[in-house]
């Protein structure tokens, strides 16, 4: 007995002085950089006449909030959202990933602790009467064995094998629970894209809806004046020819309008025969004149892409550790325990117990390389994951940068769109007061014409580009989850 206690605390000193064998994985620094772009990025964008031309100002450092779609000022949008994170399947999916993955944890978790199995057996037997001896003292050929047991099995963690494969566990469970993030994000950035272009289209069709009014009153002006003889019918054929093109360019639009209310009743669940989306025009959005950017150190801590690449790499990391322990002694211990008797009321009766305990060691000494091999693998799977994770942060960073140039980008592009279009209404309005009375003839009618309408068109997609890009700036900074309610944290363990 004395020398079985002090065998115990032996294996018990052994399993809590052992070190699990392989790397020890530390979070990658954060890239050496204090800004997104070679050039500075200036504190506001130029701004212009009109809802959506305030200039916007971005403020480096500040926090992102969890629901930054409500800045848009947008209750359509605020409940579009809403639905779509209850009901959008891909989300759905996402979680049960992350619970399946977190289960997997717990199970994995389990080869810390012994296996105990209960066992019972029942058996009528008999034995030959010619050749063998009865199996019973009282001659009977015919008898009946009943055996209950207990079994308890523990493999040895000595090497830390068991550990680094929950390690890994854990890194998987922290790459489903980066995914549902990132569906999360994606959700809710295609919506907010999705409501913007929806805008945008009712915006382009309306404007195109101006322009072929217009067409329409060129001709009636044109077709008057031919009938007294002022105009030539060639005139009038040619506006017919523009009228003609103009109302050729509104079933495009009108097409992809309604796509994107079927996508938009997709994105939030539905079927688009089941309901029909709710409209938005670009008036009835607000676009934020606060933009967060958050600073260049805090991107790998907040982007889903780059938390679940650091996963990977995490479990890449534990990966090498069981591989390099598979490769040492296996040491397991087993025991058994249980009573055999031939009548089940005199089971664990005198002389009807017995138990065995059992050690073993084993060690590989030839498997063709199979080990080596495999643990090889491993070190090529930890290298492809380190440069994986580089190439997440250098596009996300490439993202960052380029997004903020485009937020830049588009308020120039519409003060200028404005300032293109005020001009170009002003010289149609004098150019068709002309035509009325005869003083210029169909071609400056004409030109003018398209100039508006190309004009007004530009407006139109530049406002929607300062929203989209907004969106998109949102979304490329990780989009503010960590600020949720509802975000899915670490389980404690």
């Amino acid at each position: 007995m004395r020398g079985l206690v002090i065998a115990g605390f032996a294996v018990a000193a052994l399993l809590l002085g052992g070190c699990a064998v392989g790397p020890d994985f530390t979070r990658p620094d954060a890239p050496p950089v204090d800004r997104y772009d070679h050039d500075a990025t200036p504190t506001a964008t130029a701004d212009s006449p009109g809802p959506a031309g305030a200039a916007q100002h971005f403020t480096f450092g500040r926090d992102i909030p969890g629901e930054w779609w409500t800045l848009f000022q947008s209750p359509a949008l605020n409940t579009l959202i809403t639905e779509a994170i209850a009901d959008n399947p891909d989300l759905e999916t996402a979680e049960a990933a992350l619970r399946q993955a977190h289960e997997l944890t717990l199970a994995g978790e389990g080869a810390f602790f012994p296996t105990l199995q209960a066992g019972f057996s029942a058996s009528r037997n008999k034995t030959p009467t010619g050749s063998l001896s009865p199996a019973t003292s009282t001659g009977n050929p015919y008898y009946s064995l009943y055996t209950p047991q207990l079994s308890v099995a523990y493999t040895l963690d000595v090497f830390g094998g068991t550990r680094r494969q929950v390690e890994a566990l854990e890194a998987q469970e922290d790459e489903q629970r980066a995914q549902l993030e990132a569906a999360y994000l994606t959700l809710t950035a295609n919506l907010v894209a999705a409501a913007v272009t929806e805008a945008a289209l009712r915006g382009q069709i309306a404007a195109t809806g101006d322009i072929i009014a217009g067409q329409r009153e060129a001709l009636d002006i044109l077709r008057r004046q031919q009938g007294l003889g002022q105009a030539a019918g060639s005139d009038v054929a040619a506006q017919e020819a523009a009228l003609a093109q103009a109302e050729s360019t509104l079933p495009p639009l009108q097409k992809a309008l309604e796509q994107q209310h079927h996508l938009l009743a997709v994105l939030t669940g539905h079927f688009p025969s089941e309901r029909s989306a709710p409209t938005f025009d670009l008036a009835s959005l607000r676009l934020p004149q606060n933009l967060p950017v958050s600073l260049p150190s805090r991107l790998v801590e907040q982007r889903p892409d780059i938390r679940l690449a650091e996963a990977q790499l995490h479990a890449a990391s534990a990966e090498i550790g069981v591989a390099t322990a598979n490769m040492l002694p296996q040491i397991s211990l087993s025991a058994n325990v249980g009573s055999s008797a031939l009548q089940a009321a005199s089971l664990f009766g005198p002389g009807t117990s017995f138990f065995s305990i059992a050690g073993n060691v084993a060690q590989t000494l030839f498997d063709g390389g199979t080990l080596l091999h495999r643990k090889r693998a491993a070190d090529a799977a930890f290298d492809q994951a380190a440069a994986q994770f580089r190439s997440t942060v250098l596009n996300a960073f490439q993202n960052v940068a380029d997004v903020l140039r485009a937020v830049q980008s588009d308020a120039d592009a519409l003060r200028a769109a404005t300032a293109s279009e005020q001009a170009a209404s002003t010289s149609l309005d004098i150019t068709r007061r002309q035509l009325s009375l005869g003083a210029v003839n169909r071609l400056a009618l004409i030109t003018a014409e398209q100039a508006y309408a190309q004009a007004h068109l530009n407006r139109v997609q530049a406002e929607a580009a300062r929203f989209a890009d907004t969106a998109a700036l949102f979304q490329a900074l990780g989009g503010g989850w960590w600020n949720r309610n509802d975000a899915a944290a670490p389980v404690a363990r």
